[in-house]
């Protein structure tokens, strides 16, 4: 498989989306909707909100599977990225509206979007990082094994899932640091 081809279950999704499979949409949901749900709610902060935000994204990938392109990453990238923009103009919308409440400064506003878009880039690299280093931070974090454990788990020594777990948690950290001379992606910020 090339680096530009999105992997197989993303490429069968979308086909399954754009022929109208209603079961495509509830495995859609199932594998992301805890992932639109907690970068909504970290951005809204707002259980009702998040959950008006889940529904947003998904039903836009029920109405619109062609809008996903597997050339600019895999689905749950796309996903996120959805969940991401339509959070942040909920975000901007109540603050609009709220804008003569004087407990929320613009400052309090663009740290939340802050951020948020630090989340995502966390969920972007974990998603892109090599299989093996994504393997070990899960267990580490998701099923909250130590080394030992995830070494046993994965069938590596204890001096390879140390050095997995090394290398994951330092491409995650570069989540916090944006990139020099950052260009938000088309349509950052726009509404689904």
């Amino acid at each position: 498989m090339t680096s530009d081809a999105p992997p197989r279950w993303d490429r069968r999704m979308q086909q399954r989306l754009a022929r109208g499979e209603a079961a495509a949409l509830g495995e859609l949901y199932d594998r992301f909707a805890s992932l639109v749900h907690n970068l909504a709610h970290r951005v809204l902060r707002d259980e009702e909100a998040a959950d008006r935000v889940t529904r947003e994204v998904f039903g836009y990938a029920w109405e619109n599977p062609d809008a996903y392109d597997p050339k600019q990453g895999s689905l749950r990238s796309w996903i996120a990225t959805l969940a991401h923009r339509q959070a942040v103009h909920r975000l901007r919308e109540a603050e609009a509206r709220a804008a003569v409440e004087p407990a929320r400064t613009q400052e309090d506003i663009e740290e939340r979007i802050r951020e948020a878009s630090v989340a995502a880039r966390a969920d972007y690299i974990v998603t892109s990082m090599p299989a093996p280093l994504r393997a070990a931070l899960e267990l580490a974090y998701f099923d909250r094994r130590d080394y030992r454990q995830a070494a046993a788990e994965l069938g590596v020594t204890e001096v390879e899932a140390r050095r997995r777990l090394r290398l994951g948690l330092q491409l995650l950290a570069t989540a916090n640091v944006p990139p020099p001379d950052s260009v938000p992606p088309p349509g950052y910020g726009r509404a689904l």
